[in-house]
């Protein structure tokens, strides 16, 4: 018989333009036993491939052109189809005009490039558990915008 509890798996997707840098940072997650249920390189193909899965995933990592005003509208589609899946952000540009609306669009958390494999796995734990995590380069205007909500 089995005793204690089991650790609740934890399920990722990742939508990115073909960045090496996330490729060898999701290898890295799914060697540490963190379950990638699918990748893609764009929202479009991300939303088609959501309703074929019997679970949906806890996070979605996301590593796009963030300025593309058809992507932020893409992004606001994706989070009223599916408000349960938690989103980070994954970017270089830690600028308030592109961190700003993601926030209002209901990110949770935000990761600059540079982050490490470690930087991941506190976010998604931290993201996972009900928190928000960002990176120390965003992180003031995160806390700006939340204090003025």
């Amino acid at each position: 018989m089995e005793t204690g509890t089991a650790q609740q798996k934890i399920a990722l997707a990742f939508i990115n333009d073909k960045s090496p840098i996330l490729d060898l940072t999701c290898n890295d997650l799914v060697a540490s036993g963190i379950e990638v249920l699918f990748r893609s390189e764009n929202i479009e193909d991300g939303l088609s491939q959501l309703p074929a899965l019997k679970t949906l995933p806890n996070i979605c990592i996301i590593d796009l052109d963030f300025y593309n005003k058809n992507v932020l509208a893409q992004l606001q589609e994706l989070r009223t189809q599916y408000p349960t899946i938690n989103l980070i952000a994954h970017n270089d540009i830690d600028a308030e005009k592109a961190v700003k609306p993601l926030l209002e669009i209901g990110f949770t958390g935000y990761l600059l490039i540079g982050s490490d494999t470690d930087d991941f796995k506190k976010a998604i734990d931290v993201v996972t558990n009900g928190g928000r995590y960002f990176s120390v380069g965003v992180a003031e205007i995160a806390q700006e915008y939340f204090s003025n909500k």
